[in-house]
């Protein structure tokens, strides 16, 4: 790799190549001083925490260096649309703009591709989903000779909600390796070899924790080694990370894996007599511990909740007993095929994971269960990652970048340091550089109630219907629950002259291209609108948030970590609690003004904000805008809106 000669503070400044790439840009302060400290930090090693405030440029601030240096790099980000946005959009314009020849590449997890061995046993074997999945399957068949990367994430033969997906993709539970006969054409594969040689590699978050995950286990890489590390939208990490270190027991693996013993024994003479029965089995079993699990459990809770069940814990041991039955039968076709003995590996796993549920946890973990529809899976989970985390760290002695538009709570960043462990980390705050004070306003509204109250939301639709018809719709209003969002969703149905977009009508992406193209929307959105949404311009002008983001007190992790940090004489609440629920406000509050030119209101009803102590460390952690209690100063800032917005 060879460098430009010039610093990445010459390239994005005056006079350098970006003001003729592209159209409307200017040097921006913020952004050289970042893009100045990712570059020194890569220099010298070690690890940088850069909060990048909302109309910075942080990709640019961290893509120049990167593509002007020497270093192999990874950049993970924050989602998959993100990846795909910096893979084919912003990286092939600053490769241009600086007359780069690094290679890159872009690598997903393995469920984004085709599976050509999949594919073609699910067509044999006839059993799918739906009569729509029969014509996918077939579109898919036409289009795999065609993809020259496999990637159905981002083809439009396959539906995202699309019940056909586990079966035209390979778990790692499935996958069968270098085993597989369409090995030499696998589509995982060939991504996996081109990240191998590539320069500079695109992963999202689930990728790089999950490849830390299994290299803490002692087994293969799935990244190319890299001496740079970029984690972009970093206030995901924790969690993420968080997820991928824990080990998990499923039905979805289960049912997944009983579909699977059927498919392989099906083109085995005798197989499938030889495993009907006790697949059959299986899946009643299966049927009965959701029936169980769904009529004794909440929707998540402890381990020590769940074995208090009679009904419940019956019915775990009846699993147990399906499975290692399912294995006896397995067994009895070992090495009739690769499929079935990938099978007899996988019922291997869960009778070991039955078998660790046997023994008394750990300290260093918490057990819990979770249940989503007729979803439910238990989880074993490190109570802290922090050792994990740097341990990882120091074992690749790479250098580090953590960067987000939300990684401080009142200006400082030791709960995202402490929770990573990045004891030795640099650290550089950079505000937004969009006019705030003159184009943003934070109302909260008075005389509400407690949000714990049942009239909280009715009032709060009362206190805020004047200001959706001000702002002419417009709008997000973000919930911390479902139970809040329906509610509110039943009762502006029919109650504003404005279109409604609630969360759950269609597929995420949809949701927001209609709510842009309405121009004078009311978006009612959960968890996942609250950050990586972008609306700019004339289509959002007001977000109204009804309470403050805190954990669910029945979050069975943040209780077990609560009472392990009070242990050790920590507070809980100022150093668990809290720094959580701020981080997930900012980015809330983060959708209003995502371009130099936007303006809107933002709201939050939650009184706690007026009345606790606390209150005070979510306000300093917001953009500086104007407060107000008034609501008539709220519909004040609508009329003065300039002519043409």
């Amino acid at each position: 790799m060879s460098g430009s000669g010039k610093s990445s503070i010459q390239l994005l400044g005056p006079g350098g190549p970006f003001e003729s790439a592209l159209t409307g840009f200017a040097p921006r302060e913020e952004q050289l001083q970042l893009a100045d400290a990712i570059e020194q930090t890569m220099a010298v090693g070690g690890t940088l925490v850069a909060e990048a405030g909302t109309g910075i440029g942080k990709t640019l601030a961290y893509l120049v260096p990167v593509l002007n240096g020497r270093e192999r790099t990874i950049i993970s980000t924050g989602t998959k649309t993100l990846q795909d946005q910096l893979y084919f959009r912003d990286l092939p314009m600053v490769k241009k703009a600086l007359g780069s020849s690094l290679t890159t590449a872009l690598l997903k997890g393995r469920g984004n591709y085709l599976c050509l061995y999949r594919m073609e046993q699910s067509r044999r074997d006839g059993r799918l989903p739906s009569r729509d999945s029969v014509a996918e399957l077939e579109a898919i068949k036409q289009w795999a000779p065609i993809t020259t990367d496999g990637d159905l994430s981002i083809s439009s033969v396959m539906a995202e909600d699309s019940e056909l997906w586990p079966f035209v993709t390979s778990t790692t539970d499935n996958c069968l390796g270098s085993d597989c006969p369409d090995f030499e054409d696998c589509f995982v594969a060939r991504a996996r070899r081109e990240a191998q040689e590539a320069d500079v590699v695109v992963v999202n978050h689930h990728l790089l924790f999950a490849d830390m995950a299994i290299k803490h286990g002692g087994f293969g890489e799935v990244l190319p080694g890299a001496s740079v590390f970029i984690v972009d939208e970093a206030h995901h990490a924790p969690g993420t990370a968080s997820q991928f270190f824990s080990t998990s027991l499923s039905l979805k693996q289960v049912s997944d894996l009983c579909r699977d013993v059927l498919s392989e024994a099906s083109e085995t003479s005798g197989g499938i007599a030889t495993v009907r029965d006790e697949v059959a089995r299986c899946r009643q079993v299966v049927k009965e511990f959701q029936a169980t699990c769904h009529e004794e459990l909440e929707e998540r809770g402890t381990w020590d909740d769940m074995l208090s069940r009679t009904g419940v814990r019956d019915a775990l041991q009846a699993l147990d007993g399906a499975v290692t039955g399912l294995r006896r039968v397995v067994e009895a076709l070992q090495g009739s095929s690769r499929g079935m003995d990938g099978c007899l590996q996988r019922l291997a796993e869960l009778q070991a994971y039955f078998d660790h549920l046997d023994k008394p946890a750990v300290d260093s973990e918490v057990r819990w269960f979770e249940r989503r529809g007729r979803g439910f899976a238990i989880h074993s989970t490190p109570l802290d990652i922090s050792s994990l985390f740097s341990g990882f760290c120091e074992q690749v002695d790479a250098t580090w970048v953590f960067t987000s538009a939300t990684l401080s709570v009142n200006g400082g960043f030791d709960h995202f340091i402490r929770t990573l462990g990045l004891s030795d980390a640099d650290t550089l705050k950079l505000d937004s550089p969009f006019d705030y004070p003159n184009n943003a306003m934070l109302w909260l509204p008075e005389d509400l109630p407690e949000p714990r109250e049942v009239s909280f939301v009715p009032r709060l639709l009362e206190q805020v219907q004047p200001v959706l018809e001000a702002s002419r719709g417009r709008a997000f209003m973000l919930f911390t629950s479902h139970r809040a969002l329906n509610r509110a969703a039943e009762l502006l149905d029919g109650s504003i002259d404005h279109p409604l977009f609630v969360q759950g009508q269609m597929p995420r992406s949809m949701l927001l291209e209609a709510f842009r193209k309405s121009g004078d929307g009311i978006l009612l959105g959960t968890a996942s609108f609250w950050g990586g949404v972008d609306v700019m311009g004339e289509a959002l002008s007001l977000v109204i948030i009804d309470k403050l983001p805190f954990a669910p007190p029945n979050d069975p992790v943040m209780d077990a970590r609560s009472k392990q940090l009070r242990q050790h004489g920590g507070n809980p609440f100022m150093e668990l609690f809290l720094p959580q629920a701020v981080i997930t406000l900012k980015q809330g509050a983060g959708r209003l003004i995502r371009d130099v030119n936007d303006r809107g209101v933002l709201v939050i009803c939650d009184r706690r904000l007026n009345t606790k102590a606390y209150g005070s460390v979510f306000l300093d952690s917001l953009p500086p805008m104007q407060q107000t209690t008034d609501r008539k100063r709220v519909v004040e800032f609508f009329n003065s809106e300039p002519a043409g917005d």
